[in-house]
């Protein structure tokens, strides 16, 4: 699958799960979700992948954890925030720019219905 046909299957399970349990969980419980919904999927998915921090010729201990990273393509930031800030956005192309992908998806759970928690960015 490319990356719009993953972005579609992720958005379409994320509705799912939010339509089944509503706004109103702690992330990591829709992370949860998310993640089985793709595995049982047949996905291959990563859960708190860990993304280093690369300066010059250093790598400090402080690296970043992808929340999901499925298929090696498309990165998913979860959040359960009242709404997105500039700081979730420059989380997410951060990931982008450092592991060299090319797709992300800021999921944010918290909303009452989740279209309007999604964001897409591409690089």
């Amino acid at each position: 699958m490319n990356e719009n046909e993953l972005s579609n299957l992720i958005i379409g399970k994320a509705i799912e799960i939010h339509k089944e349990l509503g706004p109103g969980l702690l992330e990591s419980a829709y992370k949860e979700c998310v993640y089985y919904e793709l595995i049982t999927a047949g996905l291959k998915v990563e859960k708190e992948k860990p993304l280093p921090v690369v300066y010059k010729e250093i790598i400090p201990d402080q690296g970043y954890r992808i929340d999901l990273l499925v298929e090696n393509k498309v990165v998913i930031e979860l959040k359960t925030v009242e709404a997105f800030t500039d700081v979730h956005m420059a989380q997410i192309l951060t990931y982008l720019k450092f592991g060299h992908y090319k797709l992300g998806l800021l999921l944010n759970f918290n909303v009452s219905y989740l279209k309007n928690g999604i964001k897409r960015f591409v690089m």
